[in-house]
């Protein structure tokens, strides 16, 4: 992982950037981290949308707790329905 300090970053944008689409770029502020950097390019804006809202994580998460069934009782259940 590549740290830049924040007075550097203008100038070296264009290589950070690039740096990030392969691994992360920390931005430090003082010695201390301030910001991350990270390459989306090749996703869409749906997918990045997705990845970085925490409400949708968040649904992911509530249902992750809930119980789990086999495809194969999902087939019976869908057939009952019929």
């Amino acid at each position: 992982m590549k740290t830049v300090p924040v007075r550097d970053l203008q100038k070296k944008l264009k290589q950070c950037i690039k740096e990030a689409q392969e691994g992360r770029v920390v931005i430090t502020r003082r010695g201390r981290p301030a910001a991350l950097l990270v390459g989306v390019e090749g996703k869409d804006w749906e997918t990045l949308i997705l990845e970085t809202d925490p409400t949708f994580w968040k649904l992911i998460q509530e249902r992750r707790k809930e119980p789990t069934i086999s495809f194969k009782e999902l087939k019976a259940r869908l057939n009952r329905k019929r």
